[in-house]
């Protein structure tokens, strides 16, 4: 079965071919990120316009790599939600026609579940590419982490899993764009921040772990403001002191240190959560998914710590892909929908 797998849901205009859920025939992304980067984040308006631009070719050319034709597409799956509502619509939008116009089933799919899917895509033909070796095995953990979600789940199948623990607040990836800005580092904050705190001293500062009564939820808006409040210090001002002028009075020793810190807390913050969620139900697999599933320290940390294997998925498929759609429509075997109906959920 050969699924196309369209995902808009920011910034990334996606589309991909993946056969029988496991094998990626083609994946091509269109990311808007440099037009985002002077304004320190995404902006919506301008994500929806490039999605607008450039999803029509983006799908071509997924059909073109994977050297199909519409005839030989099964099916359609489009991320419905979470995500910017400009964006999503883009996608759901061009989905609805296509299943339409060539009648073919269209299958919604959740973006955050979706993620831990990247990890079942096992084979390939195309280039650069470094997959799983294997099928995870249930019971499963997935930790989830992004800039938008930060999520410990437990599967015990495809279609039978639950939220173990979320993040009460700032999302991990949220948190790392933050304390990028206050060290005056290029966003996005997860690379920049990763490239930082290894020149400096993850014991330097002492920061906090928030302490909340469900051990698998996270918190990290109280992490981030203990950053802010170091730099403050460190820059021999008070806490009134504007947070955008500490860039330009911080050493780059300090800024380093404070990198390492903060990314030193917050995957200790994950990590014990893996660790005491594998003690407790035993999974036959630990995947890890995600944007910051491509942060280097996150993978090494967890691989050390943790007795089940640990599956992380190709770089190129922790930030967001079309392929895990198409993975995750046909793992869970997600019922079709009326294209005529389907609607946008931003906040599923």
């Amino acid at each position: 079965m050969k699924i196309l797998g369209i995902e808009t849901s920011c910034d990334e205009t996606a589309a991909a071919v993946v056969a029988d859920g496991h094998r990626m025939l083609s994946n091509v992304v269109s990311s808007s990120l440099d037009l985002h980067t002077a304004y320190g984040g995404v902006v919506p308006e301008i994500a929806a316009r490039s999605h607008i631009e450039v999803i029509t070719p983006v799908i071509e050319q997924a059909l073109v790599d994977a050297e199909i034709g519409w005839e030989d597409i099964d099916a359609i799956a489009v991320t419905q939600g979470p995500g910017l509502v400009g964006s999503l619509l883009i996608g759901v939008l061009t989905a609805r026609t296509l299943a339409i116009a060539k009648n073919k089933p269209l299958i919604p799919v959740n973006h955050v579940l979706a993620h831990t899917y990247a990890n079942f895509i096992t084979s390939t033909s195309l280039p650069g590419y470094s997959l799983s070796p294997g099928t995870p095995r249930f019971p499963a953990l997935g930790l989830i982490v992004s800039g938008g979600h930060s999520q410990l789940m437990l599967y015990k199948s495809n279609k039978d899993y639950n939220i173990l623990g979320q993040t009460r607040d700032d999302a991990v990836g949220e948190a790392f764009d933050k304390v990028a800005k206050i060290l005056g580092l290029p966003y996005p904050g997860g690379p920049s921040v990763d490239k930082a705190a290894a020149k400096g001293d993850p014991k330097a500062i002492k920061l906090p772990k928030a302490k909340l009564d469900n051990p698998y939820d996270f918190s990290f808006s109280g992490l981030k403001t203990a950053v802010l409040r170091a730099a403050q210090q460190l820059a021999g001002k008070d806490y009134t002191f504007p947070s955008h002028e500490l860039p330009a009075i911080l050493t780059d020793r300090q800024k380093h240190d404070l990198a390492a810190s903060f990314q030193q807390t917050a995957i200790d913050t994950l990590a014990e959560a893996v660790v005491k969620a594998e003690i407790e139900f035993s999974p036959g697999s630990i995947l890890l998914a995600g944007g910051v599933a491509a942060n280097q320290s996150l993978r090494s940390e967890l691989a050390d710590r943790l007795k089940v294997p640990l599956l992380c998925p190709d770089i190129k498929l922790c930030t967001d892909n079309a392929a895990m759609i198409g993975a995750a429509a046909y793992f869970m075997e997600a019922p079709p929908t009326d294209p005529f109906k389907l609607e946008v959920i931003p906040s599923l």
